[in-house]
């Protein structure tokens, strides 16, 4: 669907500030909208009567005269059941915390609220944010916007499918691995990993610590860019979180043509397993780049292909020490037994297969003897990864890649092969091991044939560390060259 709905979250925000409409009506619309897409299964909560409130306070607000200092005002926006928000389900798609409810808001909602947004509901996610499809969340898959019958991807699949599908205009979901830019990318989507330490962590349920990053989604490199601008910024309650000013990221995009710049195409990303439709997208991308008068320039990523071994080395490994605390003692699901040891045991069976699977290997890859072998080793190659990426950025602006090898797939497809499905994070991994940011842009569809409805396609973009707003001022000129549908 168009951005043109809402006239895209800026708009919408200067309608509220300007009495041409009421936050009480925008709230009201988006839950006729999500209602209608109920199909998708893209919420797994509403905030119904919270948000009506909280848009009554913003129309008091503008009627007062301090609507100028609301950018987001009235603008829904549907969060990740990851991150908290007081007073309502805090899920993370787990039976372990179906009745739980933060008493606090994560840093990025409390910025939210201040800017005037109105968070109408929490949505659905790989359980604990560990997938690629949304197929792994307790409560049911998300569906594609585009095709039922696909998945939306993962993890923060039903945060994208509500923006894709137009019940809301902007979405907050999480990334460790992709779990933005994927889903971005199979739904059509804008879908933005900002740096590591870009925006605070707190309030955000830890998967892997020290990949973790709030990102954002709209239905436009603008949109996408102004919630950022909201919820970026330190916090002295995120030690990871940066002091490095956030500046303006979503003003004035389309005054930046690319002429001047030089952009990065690394053979590595367009090597077997590749959609002939993405790859075409991608050279097509490129070609208008060059025409806009920016230089491609041949890059090397030499350590790339092992970006998914090592994310599944790294990653796990934080996530068997994160889910630890899950052992039935302080909060969530507690399943009473006779004693200690059978209380955690009966407890942590509910944990879903796939969250068992990377904990068992996870402790594996941790344990005495195995430690240096593989956790240590994979850190090493993390940081060739890394070293990588800044040779890249000392020839190039930005780099241009494919976000995933594949449209989405139908539910279902890759449920019984984990490593068919780690290998939908392949072009994702590596900027969350290098800590960089990237945004993954639609970029048009693939054919349709026999077996295959059109899709959506998305390439990516990716650059040095804090410089997301280069990245938006050349996706918004792509966005602007890019197939219409």
């Amino acid at each position: 669907m168009s951005a043109g709905r809402f006239g895209g979250a800026a708009g919408l925000a200067a309608s509220v500030r300007g009495g041409e409409t009421t936050a009480a009506a925008s709230v009201e619309a988006a839950f006729e909208r999500i209602r209608a897409a109920d199909g998708l299964h893209a919420f797994l909560s509403l905030r119904e009567e919270a948000a009506r409130s909280e848009a009554a306070e913003v129309d008091r607000r503008v009627a007062r005269g301090s609507g100028a200092d609301l950018p987001l005002a009235g603008v829904p926006v549907a969060v990740k059941d990851n991150i908290a928000v007081a007073g309502g389900p805090t899920t993370c798609g787990s039976r372990l915390l179906e009745t739980f409810v933060p008493p606090f808001d994560a840093t990025a909602i409390a910025r939210l609220r201040e800017a005037g947004a109105i968070v109408v509901g929490k949505t659905n996610l790989d359980e604990f944010a560990m997938g690629s499809s949304t197929e792994n969340s307790a409560f049911g898959p998300t569906r594609n916007p585009h095709d039922p019958t696909r998945v939306a991807g993962g993890s923060s699949g039903g945060s994208v499918a509500a923006v894709a599908a137009g019940c809301v205009p902007l979405g907050l979901g999480s990334e460790t691995g992709g779990s933005v830019r994927q889903p971005a990318a199979f739904c059509g989507a804008v879908g933005v990993k900002p740096t590591y330490g870009r925006v605070s962590r707190f309030g955000l349920v830890a998967f892997g610590s020290s990949l973790d990053q709030i990102g954002t989604i709209g239905r436009t490199v603008e949109d996408a860019a102004l919630v950022l601008s909201v919820v970026a910024g330190s916090d002295p309650r995120d030690s990871t979180s940066s002091p490095e000013p956030v500046g303006e990221l979503a003003a004035g995009l389309e005054d930046r043509e690319p002429a001047g710049l030089r952009i990065g195409w690394p053979a590595e990303y367009f090597g077997e397993g590749l959609d002939p439709a993405i790859l075409a997208a991608c050279e097509e991308a490129r070609d208008r780049l060059a025409d806009g008068g920016a230089e491609i320039v041949d890059v090397s990523l030499p350590h790339s292909p092992y970006g998914i071994a090592v994310y599944y080395t790294v990653a796990i490994a934080e996530a068997s020490s994160n889910l630890a605390r899950y052992d039935g003692v302080r909060y969530g699901l507690r399943v009473p037994a006779g004693d200690l040891s059978s209380m955690y045991l009966k407890t942590r069976a509910a944990f879903g297969a796939e969250l068992k699977r990377r904990i068992m290997l996870g402790t594996y890859v941790l344990s005495a003897g195995y430690y240096e072998a593989f956790y240590g080793k994979g850190t090493a190659v993390r940081a060739r990864i890394r070293g990588d990426f800044e040779r890249a950025f000392e020839q190039v602006d930005a780099i241009l890649s494919p976000t995933t090898p594949t449209p989405a797939f139908p539910i279902g497809e890759k449920a019984d092969d984990p490593l068919a499905m780690y290998l939908n994070d392949i072009y994702t991994v590596s900027a969350n091991l290098a800590g960089i940011p990237a945004i993954s842009l639609p970029w048009g569809r693939t054919p349709a044939t026999v077996d295959r409805p059109a899709l959506p396609i998305g390439i990516q973009l990716m650059g040095p560390d804090f410089l997301e707003r280069r990245l938006f001022e050349i996706g918004r000129f792509l966005e602007l060259q890019a197939p219409t549908e």
